[in-house]
This record gives structure tokens, C-alpha cells and sequence, in this order.
């Protein structure tokens, strides 16, 4: 059951949005930058396996990095989570918005978002239980789409289409192949992460260090195995430069190998996207509920309704933020940015790994070797090395408005000690 709950968080909506901008970086290979990415986040789950199996409680990147490095970082771990979530959301109702869309109807881009984000946020608010179920349903249909599009392609080259020659073009005249690898392993990395929620429910699992691992493991493996697949078959069907141009990639696979309605595959597409906005919605709210429980955001962010008990207060303000920030960017900024600030959670993490390597507890646990969270937070640094300057300038500013209100919670936490005392 863990085995599938992480591959639900991971297999989704990125695959499906962002093929096409990791073509346009990286070249025909499309291949290549998801199995680096797919390397590089089985780094980072070894370490966030070992701190999981160590400290199994609920709380992720934010207890483990207060854990080694104190209160402040720990803030500052939750809140670059938090904003993450945000901008996922904001992301994903881009996408929505996209080719998939256009498919049944042509709407603006601000008006569809508006729709989109208040129907998802209606939904979170109405109530967890509601939410898993349309979850649960989703997750079926939007791998049965990523099994389609193989399925698709695959005919598609055996009847003697396509051309499987671009599956060796490292990157574009304008990158090189180093840079445009790197460059589409940055958005690619955005198709795997998920997997590090699951860490909140480690605790609930039967011996949790031999099972925990094997699931993070082995759902991770099989997300990478279906987004290999379906990068290969994309990127043999539909030439390079249609790929990169489409805001709904795995549409153009279909269309070229035929046997399938268009506009099916796109409710299927539509489907997967809304999932994937509907959960991180859910994770978004609940996280920034929990920080303003806590005293390190307004108290105004722990409402809830009267009869449902859902934070709607919460659920709305990270619903207009999402808005805004579609507004602002388009899907391959918007993940870039998200990117940018999970690589300061998961060097955090891997980090950390290795400082709490000081605290050895009687209980068992999963250990990775130490090469792999040095590995993991090397990689960390180096994927933020390729973010574009524009994405960092976003990236600043999310990471200075925690940095100060992380200041702030400190002051006060410091004040509610002098009175204890």
C-alpha cells in the first residue's frame, strides 16, 4: 500500500505538461534528462529513507533540518515546502489551461486558471475523505494514459513511423549536449517529486526500516521505467521541434499514431493535471495550516468551517497565491522555480543526513552509504547551477520572505521563553 501511495504522489501531472519543454532543452534524447532525474532524486530518497527510518514521525524536511541545524533552518525548510506547493499549483493550472484543454474549447489562459483553481480549492474544502476519493480514480485513469501513450508509440514505430535516430540528438544548436541535458534534467527532476511526503507517513508503516525503503525504491523505479518509456516513444513519434512547440506533448502522439480520439486522450491529460493540482492543493494548505498552528504564520490561516473543520482560510490564501503566480509565468518557469526551491530542501535534507550520521539511536534503521547523500547534495548544487537567472530572481525573493519570517518566529519564540521563565 506505501508502494502505491508514493507512486501515486510521483507518477502524474509533470510528465504530461512538460515533455515538450525538456525537448526543447535537451535535444531528441528526451530519454536522457528523465533518467538522470530519476538518478538524481533516488539520491536524495536514500537520505530522506535513512532519516525516516531514524526519526519516524510525521514532519519531513522541516523536523530533519531542525534536527541538525536548529529552529531557524527548520522554518526555512517547511516554508520553501510550502511555497513549492504554491507554485506546483500555479504550474499545473498552466497547464491545464494548455493544448489539452484547447482540444474541447479555446478559452483565455486567466479565466481558465480563475475556474480551475476555485473548483480545486472548493473541492479541498469540502473535505479530505472527498479528495482521496477523486484521487484514487484520477491516479487510475492518468496511468492508464501514460500506458496508452507507450502502447501508442510503440505501434507507431512497428508499423515503420517515426523516426528513432532523434532518440540519439543530445541537445539543440543553441545549448550543445552537456548544457542542454543538464538544462532538461532540471524540468524533468519536477516529473519525480512527491516521493518526499511519504516521509509523513513512515510511522504508520509495519517495521518501517525494512519497508519504507523498498517502497520509496521501488515506486521511484517504476515511475522512472513508465517516464523513460514514454519519453522514448514521444520523442521517436513526433519530431523534436512539434514536441517542443506543444503545451500538450503526449497529444502530438497520439494524433501521429491515430487509432484514438484526440479528444479522449486529452480528458484523460485534463484528469491527470487536475490530480496532481488537487493533491499538492491539499498538501499546500494543510502545511501552511500546521506553520500558522505553530505561530510561524498568521493566525488568521488556522479558520476552519464550522461544520467540515477544513482550513478554508488556509486553502484560500494559497489558492490566490497560486493564481498570482500563474499570472506571472509560464508551466517551464513555473517549474523551474518550484525545482529551484526543492533543491534547497533536499540539500537540506541530504545534509542533514549526514550531520544526524552524530545521533546513533538503539532502534534500527536504514543507512545509506555516506557517498550517497554527499552525492545527493552535490547534485543539488549542481542542477541549481543550470536554473536560468530569471528563475533565480523568483527563487530569491520566495527564499528572503522566509528567511525573514523565519527571523521573525525566532524573536518570538524567544519572547514566549523569557515568559515561561
Amino acid at each position: 500500500m506505501l508502494y502505491f501511495f508514493i507512486l501515486g504522489d510521483v507518477l502524474g501531472a509533470g510528465v504530461y505538461v512538460l515533455v515538450g519543454q525538456v525537448a526543447a532543452k535537451s535535444g531528441g534524447a528526451v530519454w536522457v534528462p528523465l533518467l538522470l532525474a530519476l538518478l538524481l532524486s533516488l539520491l536524495t530518497a536514500a537520505s530522506y529513507a535513512e532519516l525516516a527510518t531514524k526519526y519516524p514521525r510525521a514532519g519531513g524536511a522541516s523536523h530533519y533540518a531542525t534536527l541538525a541545524y536548529g529552529p531557524f533552518v527548520g522554518f526555512l525548510a517547511g516554508f520553501c515546502m510550502l511555497a513549492a506547493g504554491i507554485v506546483s499549483v500555479a504550474a499545473l493550472a498552466r497547464g491545464f489551461a494548455g493544448d489539452y484543454l484547447s482540444s474541447f474549447v479555446s478559452l483565455p489562459v486567466v479565466l481558465v486558471a480563475a475556474v480551475f483553481l476555485c473548483a480545486l480549492a472548493l473541492l479541498n474544502a469540502r473535505g479530505i475523505s472527498e479528495s482521496t476519493r477523486a484521487n484514487v480514480a484520477a491516479t487510475v485513469v492518468e496511468v492508464g494514459g501514460l500506458l496508452l501513450v507507450a502502447g501508442l508509440g510503440g505501434w507507431l514505430l512497428l508499423r515503420g513511423d517515426g523516426d528513432p535516430g532523434r532518440l540519439v540528438q543530445l541537445g539543440t544548436p543553441d545549448t550543445g549536449a552537456a548544457t542542454g541535458i543538464l538544462g532538461g534534467t532540471v524540468l524533468a527532476y519536477y516529473s519525480f517529486v512527491g516521493f518526499e511526503t511519504s516521509v509523513n507517513v513512515a510511522e504508520e508503516t509495519r517495521d518501517p526500516r525494512r519497508s519504507y525503503p523498498r517502497a520509496l525504491f521501488g515506486a521511484l523505479a517504476t515511475a522512472g521505467a513508465v517516464y523513460v518509456l514514454v519519453g522514448i516513444v514521444a520523442s521517436a513519434a513526433v519530431p523534436t521541434s512539434t514536441l517542443a512547440r506543444s503545451s500538450g506533448p503526449l497529444l502530438e502522439v497520439v494524433k501521429e499514431a491515430g487509432g484514438v480520439p484526440p479528444k479522449l486522450f486529452s480528458a484523460v491529460a485534463l484528469v491527470a493535471v487536475a490530480n496532481g493540482a488537487l493533491l499538492t492543493g491539499i498538501m499546500s494548505s494543510r502545511l501552511a495550516y500546521g506553520m500558522a498552528r505553530d505561530g510561524l504564520l498568521p493566525r488568521f490561516l488556522t479558520r476552519v468551517l464550522p461544520g467540515r473543520r477544513t482550513p478554508w482560510a488556509s486553502i484560500a490564501a494559497t489558492t490566490a497565491l497560486a493564481f498570482l503566480l500563474a499570472l506571472t509565468g509560464d508551466v517551464a518557469t513555473l517549474a523551474s522555480t518550484l525545482v529551484l526551491l526543492l533543491l534547497v530542501v533536499f540539500f537540506l535534507v541530504n545534509t542533514a543526513a549526514l550531520v544526524q550520521r552524530r545521533d546513533r539511536p538503539s532502534s534500527p534503521h536504514f543507512r545509506a552509504f555516506t557517498a550517497v547523500p554527499v552525492l545527493g547534495a552535490g547534485s543539488c548544487v549542481l542542477l541549481a547551477t543550470q536554473v536560468e537567472a530569471g528563475v533565480w530572481t523568483r527563487g530569491l525573493i520566495v527564499i528572503a520572505v522566509g528567511v525573514g519570517l523565519s527571523a521573525v518566529a525566532a524573536v518570538q519564540r524567544r519572547g514566549r521563553e523569557r515568559s515561561a521563565t
